[in-house]
């Protein structure tokens, strides 16, 4: 959720893989490039253990953008990529299997199609795109391919949304929307998490359906735990099991102590959490890989500056089964795994923003290849 900032000065000390952009870079006010911020976590300094796995793309940097989260769809048989990116108020169309940047989409307005600081995306039947718009307070859901405005809602009680998860309802869909909130600023201008029993409506339920003149969503009821151990104080994340009736959210409260939580999917917090011992930096993106026999692994980013580090953790029991870092992929935000195999990844991809620059691609054969993963059949 930190903002950061790039340039080719900064891409040549860690993008090693990438070539450097000469896009202006004015819509990126942040900091010197060539800078850490003093509270920057950075994985050189920390003993935290993991495997290397090579990516196997990323996409063209550019700076300008502040790349925040990716998701994929397949389109007459090819994988395509799309990420939102938040300081040009636009979505970024990639081919999903060689990172090639085919081009953007939206703007900035309140208008359908346009968007203000888009964040967390979805896909899902390779039909339909849903955007989170921090600063809009709503969720757009575009068709896909041709990326049509279709619908937005959640205005009327979204605050500071940021992350989201979509899953089939019915005939049509539920979105769970997350909402970052807070009681004002303190002389800092640091933001202050409201009180415990204020937390609540950290997360929105939404239900999407389709009748004969269009689509149409309805708030379908909010939750948050309100207890010291179970409370988000700082949202983002979100990513449901339907067959184990999970649901993991980030805590990204660096104070109270990083990790993911498990509720179940009415929103009640089962009393234990994810990763309590594995992260140091900050809990970011989550996504699932899915085995058809009930097994799998969730994979989790650890948002170090430098290098992020990917935390694996068994589908069912939750446990810690091993990390990775890419040689260069850092301060990820937004992750997606697509599980489908295609000539290019026949046993899936993941894929995670890289750098606020773009999105980098993992070959799930060589993630499983490198934590010695079982097959998984889907």
């Amino acid at each position: 959720m930190k903002l950061r900032l790039s340039s080719c000065l900064w891409l040549a000390a860690m993008l090693p893989l990438a070539a450097c952009s000469t896009t202006p870079t004015a819509a990126v006010p942040d900091r010197e490039p060539d800078q850490y911020d003093a509270d920057d976590v950075l994985l050189r300094d920390h003993q935290v253990p993991h495997v290397v796995v090579k990516e196997a793309f990323l996409t063209p940097p550019t700076p300008e953008d502040n790349i925040d989260s990716p998701a994929s769809w397949i389109q007459d048989g090819k994988r395509m990529l799309v990420a939102s990116a938040k300081a040009t108020d636009r979505l970024v169309v990639y081919d999903g299997d060689n990172g090639r940047r085919l081009r953007t989409v939206g703007g900035p307005g309140t208008g359908p199609g346009q968007l203000r600081r888009p964040n967390g995306v979805a896909t899902i039947d390779d039909r339909y795109l849903f955007v989170v718009e921090r600063d809009n307070r709503r969720v757009q859901m575009f068709s896909l391919p041709d990326f049509v405005p279709l619908l937005s809602f959640g205005q009327d009680g979204l605050q500071q949304p940021y992350g989201l998860w979509v899953r089939h309802r019915g005939q049509g869909y539920e979105v769970l929307v997350s909402d970052a909130y807070m009681a004002g600023e303190d002389a800092q201008g640091d933001d202050i998490v409201p009180p415990l029993d204020q937390l609540d409506r950290r997360f929105r339920r939404y239900e999407v359906v389709q009748a004969a003149d269009g689509w149409s969503a309805r708030a379908a009821g909010t939750f948050g735990d309100t207890s010291a151990a179970g409370a988000i104080r700082v949202p983002e994340s979100l990513f449901g099991d339907e067959a184990h009736d999970r649901l993991l959210v980030a805590e990204e409260d660096v104070p109270t102590g990083t990790r993911l939580r498990e509720y179940d999917l009415q929103g009640r917090y089962r009393g234990r959490d994810v990763g309590a011992g594995q992260y140091v930096a900050q809990a970011e993106g989550i996504a699932l890989m899915a085995c058809a026999d009930g097994s799998g692994w969730w994979v989790a980013s650890d948002q170090f500056a430098d290098r992020t580090v990917f935390h694996l953790f068994d589908r069912t029991r939750l446990e810690h089964v091993g990390s990775f870092a890419g040689q260069a992929t850092g301060l990820t935000d937004g992750v997606w795994l697509d599980p489908r195999g295609d000539a290019r990844f026949p046993q899936g991809v993941f894929y995670a923003s890289h750098l606020d620059l773009g999105v980098a691609a993992f070959d799930w054969r060589d993630i499983a290849a490198a934590l010695k993963l079982p097959a998984c059949a889907r």
